[in-house]
C-alpha cells in the first residue's frame, strides 16, 4: 500500500473530518502496512508488551526471530530442526493465573549423520523431549535457564542410550540451540558448528569441534578410556587421512550413536550459554560441509546485509564455490532482532582484538565460577555458562543452587526412571573399584545409566554389568 492509500485508509477510519492527518499517525499506519505485506524470510514474532512477564522475571520486550535454511545433499545424511513456539513448562501457579499467554522458546538444530541416517532422525525427533523431561517443574524463567545446561547433558546422554538399544550402528553430530528471549543456550557434540555474529561484526564460536585431529584434550581422553587413536594404514605401512578412533575409524571424539565404535565416543555435549544485548545478533548453525570450506569469519562476512533466508543460501553457495559438493552441506541462519525492528541491519566488519577473542572463548575450569555472568569484551555479549567436560560427575553433580533445580531425589538424573530408596548410586560415587562410594549424595543414576557412565569413563567395557 502506498502512502496515499494509507492516508485514505486513516481518513476513512477517523470518519473524514478536516482531512488533516498527523505525520506520526501516517508513519505508524505505513509501518503497519509494510509489516503485513512482508513476505520475505520466515519470521517468528515473539514480542511481549511492556509490563508483561512472569513473577520474578525482569520485564523486557522479547526479540523477533527471523530464520532461513538452505542445503545441498551429497549423501543425504544431514537433517535439521526448526521449532519456534515451544512451550516452556508451567512456572508457577501465580504466574499461570495472572497471565493468559504461555512462555515460549525456540529450538534450532543441525544434525550430520554418518554410517546411515537412523541416529540423525532419532535425535531430531527425540532430543528435545528428553531435555525437557530432565527439567524440574515449577521453575521461574531464570531458574529454568540455570537448569538448562544440566538438562541438556541428561537429554543428550539419554538420547544416545536409547538409540543404542536399537542395535543400529549409525551415529550423528548434534548442534542444538535454544533461544529464550535474549538468552542463547547451545549444546553440541561432533563437528557441526554454531557461531554468533554480533552487532558490529564481532564473530564468536558458541561450540567446540570434537575432531580428534584438532582437539588434543579429546585425544588424551579417548586413549585414557581405552580407545586407540591413529590414521588409516594402507599397503606399505603408510598412514593417510585424519586421526581416527579404532575400532570403527570415526574421526570424532563425541557423537550420538556409534555403538560399533565404543563408549569412549561420548554423547556428553559442550554447552555454552550467553545473553545478547538488545542490539541482537545473527546465529549461523551449519554442518561440516560449510566449515570445511569456510572459516567462521568468512561465513559471517559473505552473508551480511542479507535477510536470513537469502543469507543461508549465500553461505551454502559460497561453500560450494570454494570446495565443491564433497559432503552434505546444511546451513540454518537465525536473526535475533530488537522488537522495534523488522529487518536486522547489516553489521559492518569490525577487527577483533585477539585478547578480546580469548577472553570471550575462555574455557571455565572452576565449577564455582561457571555461573558468575561475566561481561564479554566482544559485542556486549554476556557469558553466563560454559562447560565442556566429558565426565558426568562434573556435569550432573556439584549443584550450588541448594537443590532448587535438582531432579527428584529418587529419580535417575539421566533417564528419569523412578528409583527405590535402596536403588541408584550417586553420580559422584566411584562404584567399581573404590570403597569410598558416597551413596547418600545425589543426583542418582539407575543401574543401566551407572553402567553406561562407567563404560564412557573407561572403568568397564561396554555392556558389562556389575552384579
Amino acid at each position: 500500500m502506498s502512502s496515499s492509500a494509507a492516508l485514505q485508509q486513516h481518513r476513512h477510519r477517523s470518519g473524514g473530518g478536516s482531512g488533516i492527518v498527523p505525520l506520526a499517525a501516517l508513519i505508524k499506519e505505513e509501518a503497519r502496512t509494510e509489516r503485513r505485506a512482508n513476505t520475505g524470510s520466515r519470521i517468528c514474532v515473539r514480542e511481549e508488551d511492556v509490563g508483561r512477564g512472569e513473577v520474578g522475571e525482569a520485564v523486557t520486550r522479547r526479540p523477533l526471530l527471523r530464520y532461513g535454511c538452505a542445503a545441498q545433499s551429497k549423501k543425504g545424511e544431514d537433517f535439521f530442526l526448526l521449532k519456534t513456539d515451544c512451550a516452556r513448562p508451567s512456572t508457577s501457579s501465580a504466574s499461570s493465573s495472572t497471565y493468559s499467554h504461555a512462555p515460549t522458546f525456540a529450538v534450532f538444530a543441525v544434525l550430520d549423520g554418518h554410517n546411515g541416517i537412523a541416529a540423525a532422525i532419532y535425535t531430531r525427533d527425540n532430543l528435545l523431549n528428553h531435555v525437557l523431561s530432565a527439567m524440574p517443574q515449577g521453575l521461574l524463567r531464570d531458574e529454568w535457564l540455570h537448569a538448562l545446561p544440566r538438562a541438556l547433558v541428561a537429554g543428550f546422554v539419554k538420547t544416545d542410550k536409547e538409540f543404542q538399544t536399537k542395535g543400529q550402528a549409525s551415529g550423528t553430530t548434534a548442534t542444538f540451540v535454544i533461544i529464550d528471549g535474549w538468552t542463547i543456550t547451545v549444546a553440541s557434540v561432533g563437528d557441526s558448528r554454531c557461531i554468533l555474529d554480533s552487532e558490529g561484526g564481532a564473530v564468536s564460536l558458541l561450540t567446540v569441534d570434537h575432531r580428534l585431529e584438532e582437539n588434543v584434550e579429546e585425544r588424551e581422553r579417548v586413549t585414557a578410556s581405552g580407545g586407540e587413536v591413529g590414521r588409516l594404514s594402507v599397503v606399505g605401512g603408510a598412514e593417510i587421512g585424519p586421526l581416527r578412533c579404532w575400532p570403527g575409524g570415526l574421526c570424532l571424539s563425541r557423537s550420538i550413536g556409534d555403538i560399533d565404535v565404543g563408549e569412549f565416543i561420548v554423547p556428553v555435549p559442550y554447552v555454552k550459554q550467553v545473553k545478547l544485548s538488545n542490539t541482537g545478533g545473527r546465529l549461523i548453525i551449519a554442518s561440516d560441509g560449510i566449515w570445511d570450506a569456510l572459516s567462521s569469519e568468512a561465513a559471517a562476512k559473505c552473508c551480511r546485509g542479507l535477510p536470513a533466508e537469502l543469507a543461508a543460501k549465500q553461505v551454502v553457495k559460497e561453500a560450494l564455490r570454494i570446495r565443491g559438493l564433497k559432503d552434505d552441506t546444511t546451513c540454518v541462519i537465525v536473526d535475533i532482532i530488537p522488537p522495534d525492528q523488522t529487518i536486522r541491519p547489516p553489521s559492518p566488519p569490525k577487527k577483533m582484538n585477539k585478547l578480546k577473542s580469548l577472553i570471550f572463548r575462555r574455557k571455565v575450569k572452576d565449577p564455582s565460577n561457571k555461573l558468575t555472568k561475566q561481561l564479554s569484551a566482544v559485542g556486549m555479549v554476556e557469558e553466563i555458562f560454559e562447560e565442556g567436560s566429558a565426565m558426568l560427575s562434573e556435569r550432573l553433580g556439584n549443584d550450588s543452587s541448594g537443590g532448587r533445580i535438582s531432579a527428584s531425589l529418587f529419580t535417575c538424573a539421566i533417564c528419569q526412571v523412578d528409583l527405590e530408596p535402596t536403588e541408584g548410586i550417586s553420580v559422584d560415587a566411584c562404584s567399581l573399584f573404590s570403597s569410598s562410594s558416597k551413596a547418600w549424595e545425589g543426583p542418582f543414576l539407575c543401574c543401566d545409566c551407572r553402567d553406561k557412565k562407567d563404560a564412557m569413563e573407561g572403568k568397564r567395557p561396554s555392556g558389562v554389568k556389575v552384579l
